[in-house]
């Protein structure tokens, strides 16, 4: 249950999103300005949760996700397909 509350977090997951998006680490301002300027608080917040939780880490030149948060993004894949589905279901039985 502690990674359904660490990843519900306002943010958390777009965090993650850039990071995996991302070819090479992003510095803090490159992730904030990647996640909309989120403020500089959130993101120190969420940076430090994510760290503490072994799924980014603090490179020489910026952030990027650990093999742990490789991991947990796979496993979001199934997530994702549900999503994109319930997604199509929802606009078809709008028409």
């Amino acid at each position: 249950m502690a990674l359904f509350d660490l990843v519900g977090r306002r943010w958390t997951l777009r965090v993650i999103w850039e990071l995996e998006q991302a070819a090479r680490p992003l510095t803090f301002r490159g992730l904030r300005a990647a996640c909309d300027d989120l403020s500089s608080s959130v993101l120190t917040r969420r940076l430090g949760e994510l760290t503490e939780a072994r799924i980014v880490e603090r490179v020489s030149d910026g952030y990027v996700l650990t093999a742990t948060g490789h991991d947990l993004v796979r496993s979001l894949e199934p997530v994702l397909a549900w999503a994109r589905d319930w997604s199509r279901d929802l606009t078809d039985t709008d028409r």
